[in-house]
């Protein structure tokens, strides 16, 4: 017979998100409480929206949030930022220093957020182009979602989160060290 596999720890917590949703979700929904519209057509069950069980995720932070992004241009996702920083998360950013200033960024918005450390990538040779964030360190988020409306509502994206997997999430930490050592600190006017 063969020998017995062992696996020190617990096993790694995975799951996917797809896109695209069929609506944004409802503000009311979002704050957890009833929607008074009568016709509403907005998202109002998480269930069956990628985008309200990502913001659950970074809702969950309690110390740490470093998000690492080409750009955000979804309100939503701004919001969940901002909702982090203002719970006394440590939050910061990296992006894109072309997207940051581009039309409907909403890094401006962030910039102008206590508790929001904001750096850029300023290098002429390649552009920020990852899709990941860390979640208390012990949680990662990482796929083809852009942190944009349209990726929400118009392109076919996914989102990978996965949760007890130190190897795996050590290397994304240190990339996202590395890149906040080589940017600047962002000169976007808030």
């Amino acid at each position: 017979m063969g020998a017995c596999l062992s696996i020190a720890g617990p096993l790694p917590q995975q799951r996917a998100l797809f896109f695209p949703d069929r609506a944004m979700p409802c503000r009311q929904a979002l704050k957890g409480q009833p929607c008074r519209r009568k016709h509403c057509t907005y998202e109002h069950d998480a269930s069956r929206s990628s985008l309200m069980q990502l913001l659950a995720v970074i809702g969950d932070a309690t110390t740490t949030l470093d998000v690492c992004v080409f750009t955000i241009t979804c309100n939503e996702l701004a919001d969940a930022i901002i909702a982090a920083a203002k719970r006394k998360v440590r939050v910061r950013v990296i992006t894109d220093d072309i997207q940051a200033t581009s039309q409907g960024s909403d890094v401006s918005e962030l910039a102008r957020t206590p508790g929001v450390t904001l750096r850029t990538d300023h290098q002429k040779e390649a552009h920020m182009h990852h899709k990941f964030a860390l979640v208390d360190g012990t949680t990662l988020v990482n796929g083809s979602f852009n942190w944009t409306r349209a990726a929400v509502l118009t392109n076919y994206e996914n989102v990978a989160i996965t949760s007890g997997a130190p190897g795996l999430i050590g290397e994304y930490t240190r990339e996202f060290e590395r890149l906040w050592r080589a940017g600047s600190d962002s000169k976007i006017r808030p």
